[in-house]
């Protein structure tokens, strides 16, 4: 193997998920101020990420660690890059229909869910206070969902039914965004897999590439086109490429090869103040969560430290 990614590394780890932060907490906006459709944002996103990390494969030759993989590991591969394109496109929409603030909340109890997923694949029972962080995660969902339906508890029955348009988007968005969260899980379960014996060009050119190739089919399927866009969505999709994508998600990857996926994944857990600061003082979205959302995004945020933490 000609890149031991398991060996201590030079660069702290720590350094580049603090890094990575930076980038993640850029993505919200960026996908907020663009007028494109969220497929469209998505595929673009990975098009330009993937010139990048076309280059560095080939500068750095770690294409020749592909010769090494089994066909499961492939296989891996392929359903990490899949998870990924649903996790985009999810998220994405979900940021038209609900607030930043929500979103970026509820999109954030991926540890919580890789908690609970430990149980059945890796057989590793979370402690008690995991499980309280588990149920306050929950809750607080549950109350974020609620502040984005106009007259709480009692409006949620209807606003299932389509009554009420305000109260159906935001609760349609907070579902999104979790079914961005489940996806969000299962890629870095995956990639804490693949990474302890694949490098970072060679893991994120294989993932980031599948990712491409699904969100391509499902634009055309959906009939979306790609092309011609204006110069003002070009570079919001380059800056969510070199931000949000190769600073954040590639900075991440990285350190899957180094650290637990539940420590990498506790970096997200910032990304909730980060988007909501930036979408409060954006001009284009000047958005101010209101307390329901405040609070239950607290919630969430102390429910996942809960549950991400080891006995």
């Amino acid at each position: 193997m000609s890149n031991n990614v398991t060996a201590r590394p030079r660069t702290s780890p720590l350094l580049v998920l603090a890094l990575s932060l930076v980038g993640i907490s850029l993505a919200a906006p960026l996908i907020r101020l663009s007028a494109a459709d969220p497929l469209v944002i998505a595929t673009w996103r990975l098009g330009f990420s993937m010139i990048i990390v076309a280059a560095a494969l080939v500068i750095g030759g770690g294409w020749r660690e592909w010769r090494t993989l089994a066909a499961k590991d492939y296989l891996f591969a392929l359903g990490a890059g899949v998870l990924l394109a649903i996790h985009f496109w999810s998220w994405n929409a979900s940021l038209r229909y609900t607030s930043v603030a929500a979103s970026v909340a509820l999109v954030n109890v991926q540890p919580v869910i890789i908690a609970m997923v430990s149980v059945l694949w890796l057989r590793e029972s979370p402690s008690r206070v995991q499980w309280i962080g588990i149920a306050l995660a929950v809750v607080g969902a549950l109350i974020v969902g609620m502040a984005d339906v106009p007259g709480g508890l009692s409006a949620i029955g209807p606003a299932l039914l389509g009554e009420g348009q305000s109260g159906s988007r935001a609760l349609f968005g907070d579902l999104l965004a979790m079914l961005g969260a489940v996806t969000a899980a299962g890629y870095y379960l995956i990639g804490r897999r693949l990474r302890q014996h694949l490098g970072l060009w060679p893991y994120v050119a294989l993932v980031y590439g599948a990712a491409f190739g699904v969100c391509l089919l499902l634009t055309q399927f959906a009939g979306k086109p790609l092309a011609p866009q204006p110069p003002r969505e070009l570079a919001i999709f380059a800056g969510l490429a070199l931000g949000p994508m190769l600073l954040g998600h590639t900075g991440m990857n990285w350190a899957l090869g180094h650290l637990p996926a539940f420590i990498v994944n506790l970096t997200t857990l910032g990304e909730p103040i980060g988007a909501t600061i930036l979408a409060a003082l954006l001009p284009g979205i000047a958005e101010v969560p209101g307390v329901g959302t405040i609070a239950g995004g607290a919630l969430v945020l102390v429910g996942v430290v809960l549950a991400a933490r080891r006995s």
